[in-house]
């Protein structure tokens, strides 16, 4: 469902939304009254521990439980036998048939496939005993060989199964012809690192069984708690309305929190056949070797050039390093690069394919800005590459290139049957490409490195363009009521992972009913109160639930005029909402009726319903079958020791419009933090394994992760030039833009401060890597480097 609304107001014209208002669920996590996944029990409660594969590859020929068994304490052990009819974890969305057979079992079944693979879990009175169970438990595998390399050939992953479920293919134009005609190719083999999501919080689940009512409770879901109940209904063959989960506070999610995993179905399972609530509470330990993985990709890339510098064509080959099973997410982080892989060029032909390979390491999924980190730093580095072929500024040729915005909307059309297509909706690149190098003084920063150049210091400049993603639908919902004592409920199917979701959505319900925000109480993260819920994935939660309650405020406030206009005998168009009263607007500041008592007169039977529902309250649904489609720019400047080969970023600047802004702090703050983690993957964070597939980075000694000491200054130049068409407010969302092109940009700004065009080829961006990248740069003659 397609449409086309008219323009939202600025901020500037707005009296709640837009503004930089206070959030309103900071109260009880600066008290430390919070109630995140450890903080909840029950009493008489089970702890449960996983007990996990020490190898990466082996049969699964037997599990000793007798010395666990005996332990004081142990309540329970499970192995596949005992859960022999639970199905694997399904697909969060429908997927290709290909892909079912690759699914992860809740434990092991005859093989483990990577070190962490579940394979047993105990149930204990106390958590220190369950661990100690753990321990005891001897799991007998014969190691077969690890498969590490996905660009290798594949192999067999199960009898009739390789390693190779599926080859994703995206194109557009005439590929071949493109490259006949060129001036120019340029080729590049770029890797992305294996890095992902570390939250503050692990993962936590609690599952309690009410005999009584004979429903299911699972306690700190996160993200997506009704997609996760609605596949739990399917594994568990239990009624929708019989499993309810439950969101509390939760610290950090970044697209690796609030996945469906084995221990998640284990705790509901245990619950009801154990009769006691069951608590489990991951170690950072197991965090680092079980939950999502992402990014790992290699990209065989090239491009076809004309001589004045305009991309002909793009070729690409990829593959996808899946690791061990293939987890709610499906194949879209594959899909997602190769769809946004051309970003915000005109490129005249495209062919791009995705190898989607496992592997035998952690299972991997989305992380934030998913496919889009990976393709921006494949194609900002073919910028960069071209530019230094052509002898041409890399400013200039992204100039040469960027959609103008008179092509805006514009629509990509893929060659291959049922791929969506790219649409574009609104926006003008080459003018927030020329703010963001004025706002950076790209200029004057330019002639500042040359004279610290010249001074013997190695320091450079980045520079990328790119597009987002938001607001994939295809529906939300929302149901406003106001009590009589004039507070506000807002009961919606979003949730909350630290993104301020509360804040914002009680901001536009109040800009719409005329509230105070700090009189709405927002309900999220509860599938028992609301039917369906679109969570908090991809940048969804302000354009779907936001839009929703936009919607749901609106019909709340027809509602309270057209009552009003029958008690004050006054039409409804000369009456108005303000100061949480019903006003006159020939004289706004003079309240005539407060929602309280208007919320009061609509009891059930009262003489003013005649026959219509009671109660002060509205719902609202937003639908859509169309994304929308923020962009930005990233700018860098960075300084290289070369004698230590470490890099430090100076100073950032993120330009980026996100059509309407609901709170620019808010905005910021998204911004800001998907930055220092993009920060991450370019110079620290990286997931490895030795040649067995064990992994070497299971502690935060090993998991390098930016600190407030390397994180530079941070700049932001958040714009409104383009609201979306295709939601009421207007709105893109923000929870990506920061971290989209920041490998890419401090890719090209390390190149530019060693004066080594293509030097950076992989990321992250270690020391020791850059040291290797150097050493064997010079060991080129000077016009091959």
């Amino acid at each position: 469902m397609s449409h086309d609304y008219p323009v939202p107001p600025r901020s500037e014209d707005r009296d709640i939304l837009g503004h930089a208002v206070d959030r309103l669920e900071d109260r009880p996590l600066v008290m430390g009254r919070g109630a995140y996944a450890g903080d909840i029990s029950f009493p008489n409660q089970l702890h449960m521990r996983v007990v996990r594969s020490a190898y990466a590859h082996g049969h699964l020929r037997g599990i000793d439980l007798s010395a666990a068994r005996a332990l004081p304490g142990v309540v329970a052990i499970w192995t596949q036998a005992d859960i022999a009819a639970l199905p694997p974890i399904d697909f969060r969305d429908p997927s290709a048939a290909v892909l079912k057979p690759y699914r992860q079992y809740v434990l092991a079944k005859d093989k483990v496939r990577y070190v962490g693979d579940p394979v047993a879990a105990v149930f204990a009175t106390d958590p220190y005993v369950a661990e100690d169970a753990a321990e005891m438990i001897l799991a007998d595998i014969e190691p077969l060989p690890p498969v590490l390399d996905p660009s290798a050939a594949p192999s067999e992953f199960s009898a009739g199964h390789d390693t190779e479920p599926t080859v994703i293919r995206h194109s557009y134009g005439d590929i071949d012809a493109a490259f006949a005609a060129a001036d120019h190719l340029v080729e590049l083999d770029l890797t992305v690192g294996r890095h992902s999501g570390v939250p503050m919080e692990t993962r936590g689940a609690i599952g309690r069984y009410d005999a009584a009512r004979d429903i299911l409770e699972l306690h700190g879901a996160a993200k997506v708690p009704h997609r996760n109940r609605d596949t739990l209904v399917r594994m568990l063959g239990r009624p929708p309305d019989s499993i309810h989960l439950f969101e509390g506070h939760v610290g950090g999610g970044f697209g690796i929190r609030g996945e469906l995993y084995p221990e998640d179905v284990l705790v509901l399972l245990a619950a009801q056949r154990l009769r006691r609530p069951v608590k489990w509470i991951e170690d950072r330990r197991e965090h680092l070797m079980a939950a999502n993985h992402s990014r790992n990709q290699r990209h065989l890339v090239r491009a076809a050039v004309s001589k004045d510098g305009r991309l002909l064509g793009l070729d690409n080959e990829f593959f996808h390093d899946q690791g061990a099973y293939v987890r709610t997410h499906g194949a879209r982080v594959v899909a997602r690069t190769m769809s946004m892989l051309t970003g915000p060029y005109l490129i005249g032909a495209y062919r791009s394919v995705g190898h989607f390979r496992l592997t035998n390491k952690t299972p991997a999924a989305t992380y934030r800005a998913p496919g889009r980190y990976e393709g921006t730093f494949v194609r900002e580095r073919m910028m960069d590459a071209i530019a230094a072929k052509l002898g041409m500024d890399r400013v200039e040729l992204r100039r040469r290139n960027i959609i103008p915005g008179e092509m805006m909307p514009h629509t990509i059309h893929f060659d291959q049957p049922g791929v969506e297509e790219l649409a574009l909706d609104s926006g003008d690149y080459p003018a927030l490409f020329e703010k963001g190098l004025a706002a950076f003084d790209w200029e004057g920063r330019r002639r500042e490195v040359e004279r610290r150049r010249a001074a013997g210091e190695c320091v450079g400049l980045g520079v990328g363009v790119f597009v987002e993603e938001s607001g994939r639908g295809p529906s939300d919902g929302a149901r406003i009521t106001v009590d009589t004592s004039g507070r506000v409920e807002v009961l919606t199917g979003g949730a909350s992972v630290g993104q301020g979701f509360e804040t914002v959505m009680a901001q536009i319900c109040a800009e719409a009913i005329g509230v105070d925000y700090k009189v709405i109480r927002v309900i999220h993260g509860q599938t028992n109160r609301i039917a369906h819920g679109i969570g908090a994935h991809a940048a969804r939660a302000s354009v779907l639930t936001g839009n929703a309650v936009h919607i749901a405020s609106t019909n709340l406030r027809e509602r309270a005029l057209m009552f009003a206009s029958e008690l004050l005998q006054t039409p409804a168009d000369q009456l108005s909402l303000k100061g949480g009263a019903v006003v006159r607007l020939s004289v706004p500041d003079e309240p005539v009726m407060t929602l309280a008592e208007l919320a009061g007169k609509l009891a059930p039977g009262a003489p003013l319903l005649a026959g219509r529902s009671p109660g002060l309250t509205a719902e609202g649904w937003f639908n859509t079958d169309h994304t929308v489609f923020p962009y930005g720019a990233h700018f860098a400047q960075v300084r290289v020791d070369r004698e230590t080969c470490q890099v430090t970023v100076e100073q950032f600047l993120i330009a980026y419009d996100v059509g309407r802004s609901l709170n620019p702090r808010l905005v910021r703050g998204q911004l800001v933090g998907a930055c220092v983690q993009g920060l991450g993957g370019a110079l620290l964070e990286e997931f490895t394994y030795n040649d067995t597939g064990d992994p070497l980075a299971i502690t935060f000694a090993d998991y390098l992760m930016p600190t407030a000491s390397e994180t530079p200054p941070i700049e932001c130049l958040i714009t409104e030039e383009a609201p979306s068409p295709r939601n009421p407010l207007g709105i893109k969302g923000a929870g990506e833009g920061g971290i989209n092109a920041v490998g890419a940009v401090i890719a090209g700004a390390i190149d530019d401060a060693l004066g080594m065009p293509g030097t950076v080829t992989q990321l992250p961006v270690t020391p020791q890597r850059l040291h290797l990248a150097l050493a064997r740069l010079a060991e080129r003659k000077p016009d091959a480097a």
